[in-house]
């Protein structure tokens, strides 16, 4: 599990992946999320300009991403 410390309100989800590594750029990221590989609270989203939030998990290829 990855615990992610937000700093703001929200991060938008392609910014999220670049920051935790799991994507090397944010074309990457835009194209994972578009193909259905992120999970958000348990469920694929497809959008790319998603605000994650404290309290929310992410998944990709297996990686969980926790924000706190």
């Amino acid at each position: 599990m990855i615990e992610f410390k937000l700093e703001g309100d929200f991060i938008p989800l392609i910014q999220l992946l670049k920051a935790t590594n799991l994507v090397q750029t944010g074309g990457e990221a835009q194209i994972v999320v578009s193909e259905g590989e992120v999970k958000y609270n348990g469920q694929v989203d497809y959008r790319k300009r998603l605000k994650v939030k404290k309290g929310d998990k992410v998944e990709f290829r297996g990686k969980n991403i926790m924000v706190i």
